[in-house]
């Protein structure tokens, strides 16, 4: 469904930047009209190569500290699609240029494609580290009754409590009354191996 609206946009920009250039030759006249279109592209072009190197110095002081320059970066793809707007004659990708070109009207596109765009998906493609949605401990799907080989007592695993055996809803197979003390990952030792 995505894919039809972005199509859509895509086609409608061309056709309402034709639109838009037959209404403003029929008022200025031909010539003007031409030359309007190309002083556009040109002072936004000289706009988009001054961000470019002001964002590419914050790109190198950044990295220079060992800070991931995350801003910086997307700040750079959205100057090379305003260039490519800018260069493509039309009223419409001309304003749509300049937007993406001033820092003031930069900002808040880059923090929404930032929030809906990038986070999105890296965190479906690192599982949900980005945003911190990761499993530290248990299973995902605890408590929908898939039954996990290691979940407790009435979960259905095999320490389930109605098993017999010697797995019998304890963690392990000692007596209750003897407390086990982890010494390290391969010994034990209990309160009667003196202390």
């Amino acid at each position: 469904m995505r894919t039809r609206y972005a199509i859509a946009a895509l086609l409608l920009i061309p056709l309402a930047d034709a639109f838009l250039l037959v209404l403003i030759g029929n008022e200025i006249g031909l010539v003007p009209t031409v030359l309007l279109v190309v002083l556009t592209g040109l002072i936004g072009m000289l706009l988009v190569r001054a961000e470019g190197r002001h964002t590419l110095a914050r790109i190198q002081e950044k990295a220079a500290r060992g800070e991931p320059p995350t801003d910086e970066l997307l700040d750079g793809a959205l100057l090379i699609a305003a260039g490519a707007f800018l260069l493509t004659p039309g009223v419409v990708t001309d304003a749509l240029g300049f937007l993406l070109t001033i820092p003031p009207t930069r900002y808040p596109i880059r923090v929404l494609l930032k929030k809906y765009v990038v986070v999105p998906k890296l965190d479906e493609e690192t599982g949900g580290f980005v945003t911190g949605g990761v499993w530290t401990s248990g299973f995902p799907n605890d408590g929908d009754g898939a039954g996990s080989p290691f979940q407790r007592d009435g979960d259905g695993g095999p320490f389930d409590g109605g098993n017999a055996g010697p797995f019998d809803g304890t963690v392990n197979d000692q007596s209750e009354d003897d407390d086990v003390y982890d010494v390290d990952a391969d010994s034990y030792r209990t309160k009667d191996d003196g202390e």
